[in-house]
């Protein structure tokens, strides 16, 4: 039960991550369905944030949500939209990620 909550986050933040790259698809080709279905995308992945409130302080849970979402829709967007990161950038995700280490850490 331990790692529960850090499994609801993670998920979560990457339900998220499909949700930005479905509405990304939107911006990409107009289309309404994939914004409806994009929105939709990011309830489910609301309630996987919602549900970790019942483990985690509500400050801590958020940050980890974000901070996953921000990581893998990095990579996702590096990989498949080949946008660049800047080194700038890079340090940014890298210190996002420290910052869970430190909050579970104290």
């Amino acid at each position: 039960m331990h790692y529960f909550p850090y499994l609801l986050l993670f998920l979560g933040g990457c339900t998220l991550t499909v949700g930005d790259i479905i509405m990304k698809k939107w911006v990409l080709n107009n289309d309404r369905l994939l914004f409806i279905f994009g929105l939709l995308v990011y309830l489910v992945g609301l309630v996987f944030l919602s549900y970790s409130f019942k483990y985690k302080n509500i400050a801590v849970a958020s940050t980890i949500f974000v901070i996953v979402n921000i990581a893998t829709l990095s990579l996702i967007s590096w990989a498949y939209f080949k946008e660049p990161l800047s080194p700038l950038q890079m340090v940014g995700i890298t210190l996002g990620v420290s910052s869970i280490l430190f909050l579970e850490l104290a």
